[in-house]
């Protein structure tokens, strides 16, 4: 499995409301429904453990079964109009992870 985390920020102008709105009514489903991933969950950030202002808006997880066929998936009609919605409310950080160790 992979972890892809992507950290987002909002573009100027652009309104935290709609932006969950866009995401539980579009980005969330149709990510979930791809046969290569396993979870995609979203999350705004709130603080810092011991204060301060978290540098992003929002953290995205994506759990990735098979990577080839995430490739293939994001390459889709479907989903590449999806991600250009999402490129207008944000330019995101897409990272890739490797898990090291269980507990």
């Amino acid at each position: 499995m992979t972890r892809i985390i992507v950290l987002v920020n909002l573009k100027p102008g652009k309104s935290r409301a709609e932006y969950e709105a866009w995401a539980a009514s579009t980005d969330l489903p149709t990510v979930n429904a791809l046969g290569s991933v396993d979870s995609f969950t979203l999350f705004e950030s709130v603080g810092l453990f011991g204060g301060g202002t978290p540098p992003y808006d929002y953290i995205e997880i994506i759990d990735v079964n098979d990577m080839d066929a995430f490739g293939r998936d994001v390459a889709t009609a479907e989903m590449t109009r999806i991600a250009g919605q999402f490129q207008g409310w944000a330019d995101p950080v897409f990272i890739l992870t490797r898990q090291v160790a269980q507990p």
